[in-house]
């Protein structure tokens, strides 16, 4: 269906109300919105009414509805249920909006990744240079970030440069842990669980017994224990016993909120209830490396 740019912002403009405010849409709130006069914004609603694009609502609290048409006109899924994509500007949340499609523009091209994102919601504060983020996309957690480089207020999109994606897989953590990790007995030395540590390259490894896991050491733990001229403690009395544990089954970018709330480098991962491996901030970066 052609329509015209005037009759695209109105129905833009209609669709954004009536998600903030859940009733039918006066046509002065809608001129107010797309800064038009209220008698054009009726004239072009007769139009829409007759192409069954909007339906009339009457009575004091009346005014206008879309309907189903209206989205497939505007190139829009409606859905009963969905999760909000929000978008920031200038690392301010914008309220009632979320992205309903990104296009990549410029894929192939070897200095620029330029990309569009259809909104639903109010994109007229969106100015040339503004800082944009969208996401976190419900399935893969994607967010993107960039540099608003123009708008098409009839589309209702926003064009921007990206600087930056991230997507976190959604496979459990269970993917990814070290399984069998190299341990560290409770009464090695400090200079024997050094020497296993850099051995290893790691930073810190689950100290171990006959019983299972008794607790973490890690080279900060030695480096504060030698700073303290204490060199002569084993390291059952230098470990942190309190050992942060995370279920195999928990989604990455869960793991990743406990990582940042703990402040710890390395997790021991639970299967059915049993420490089975660990998984440490460096295991994920490897992981989201692709070359």
């Amino acid at each position: 269906m052609e329509l015209t740019p005037i009759q695209k912002e109105i129905l833009t403009a209609l669709i954004n109300l009536y998600r903030t405010r859940k009733h039918a849409i006066k046509g002065e709130d809608i001129a107010e919105v797309i800064e038009r006069n209220p008698g054009t914004v009726r004239n072009q609603m007769q139009s829409l009414k007759a192409l069954g694009l909007v339906e009339g609502v009457p009575g004091p609290k009346g005014g206008y509805k879309a309907t189903g048409d209206t989205y497939r006109a505007l190139s829009l899924s409606e859905m009963d249920k969905e999760t909000n994509v929000p978008l920031r500007r200038n690392d301010e949340v914008i309220e009632n909006a979320t992205a309903a499609e990104i296009s990549f523009t410029t894929v192939r091209h070897p200095d620029l990744c330029n990309a569009t994102v259809h909104v639903i919601g109010d994109i007229r504060k969106f100015e040339v240079g503004d800082n944009l983020v969208i996401g976190p996309t419900p399935v893969n957690k994607l967010v993107i970030r960039g540099s608003v480089i123009g708008r098409d207020d009839t589309q209702n999109t926003v064009l921007f440069v990206i600087q930056e994606m991230i997507s976190l897989p959604k496979k459990p953590v269970k993917n990814y842990i070290q399984e069998n990790p190299v341990t560290i007995p409770p009464t090695a030395t400090i200079q024997e669980a050094s020497r296993i540590l850099v051995k290893n390259n790691i930073h810190g490894a689950p100290v171990k017994d006959k019983d299972g896991i008794m607790g973490i050491v890690t080279l900060t733990d030695i480096g504060k224990t030698l700073a303290d001229g204490k060199t002569s403690l084993k390291i059952k009395d230098i470990m942190t016993k309190e050992i942060i544990s995370v279920d195999g089954d928990m989604p990455l970018y869960e793991v990743i909120k406990i990582f940042n709330k703990e402040k710890v480098g390395r997790l021991m991962v639970k299967i059915n209830g049993e420490l089975v491996g660990l998984i440490s901030k460096t295991d994920i970066l490897t992981k989201l490396v692709l070359y």
